[in-house]
């Protein structure tokens, strides 16, 4: 277990470093800024870089509601959904102050102005409601949680599951930038709330109950309406037959 939570920390540190840290020294650069484009890519290479690294140790859930969706969907036993999310949260802090520290060392640096924070109302980035933010926060969190549960079925094909997700979590940013400047991951919320200290914290509580909610749900979905039944019955006889393969 103490490998899964430094897996879990380390990969969470990375997310929230390399996610938040494009936007933060990146995105706005005079004449040469990522943009958000380049911010949507970095988040996604975080989870495809990690996921390949340290994957196999924990599995990769790098988000907390990540961790209650696979709970959800009955791939993950509830005595370590606690351990899991608490070692999320504390990489995303962690990597939020190494990121306040960097971000500091220019002049003018004001945390205030929003540290890749989430927000809605006025702390939207494209000005978008409670009910907008809450809406997309639900529906791309859960979606997520469909794609991580379908990539990493047994009957996927091996190998390819960190792209995928990678891909979808670029996807998702892409999306939701100027909604709500993209959770759909409390740990990564919480990572550069608590360093900006102000109104992001105060709207916080969404980007815990928001994403949690739609993890579960999407969880739910794969689990009830598209986990597979039992393998089929030619299958099953076809590996019982030595050369099977060979004769097909």
């Amino acid at each position: 277990m103490s490998r899964r939570l430094l897996a879990e920390f380390l990969g969470t540190f990375w997310l929230v470093f390399g996610g938040c840290g494009s936007a933060v020294l990146a995105a706005a650069f005079p004449e040469l800024g990522i943009g958000f484009a380049g911010v949507a890519l970095a988040f996604g290479l975080t989870v495809v870089t990690m996921a390949y690294a340290v994957g196999y140790i924990s599995g990769a859930h790098f988000n907390p509601a990540v961790t209650v969706g696979v709970f959800a969907a009955g791939r993950f036993p509830a005595k370590d959904v606690v351990p899991y999310v608490a070692a999320q949260v504390i990489g995303g802090i962690a990597a939020g102050g190494v990121l306040y520290i960097i971000a500091s060392g220019k002049p003018g640096f004001d945390v205030a102005l929003g540290f890749a924070t989430n927000g809605y109302g006025e702390h939207s980035p494209g000005g978008f409601s409670l009910a907008a933010a809450a809406v997309a926060e639900f529906v791309l969190t859960a979606f997520f949680l469909i794609v991580i549960l379908g990539v990493t079925h047994k009957r996927a094909p091996v190998g390819f599951a960190p792209l995928a997700i990678g891909l979808a979590l670029t996807l998702i940013h892409l999306v939701s930038i100027p909604v709500t400047n993209t959770s759909v991951n409390p740990a990564r919320s919480t990572g550069v709330a608590v360093f900006q200290g102000g109104w992001a914290l105060g709207q916080l509580w969404l980007f815990w109950v928001v994403p949690l909610v739609g993890g579960a749900v999407g969880g739910w979905v794969h689990k009830a309406l598209l986990e597979t039944g039992p393998e089929p019955l030619e299958d099953i006889e076809g590996a019982r037959r030595p050369n099977a393969g060979a004769s097909r």
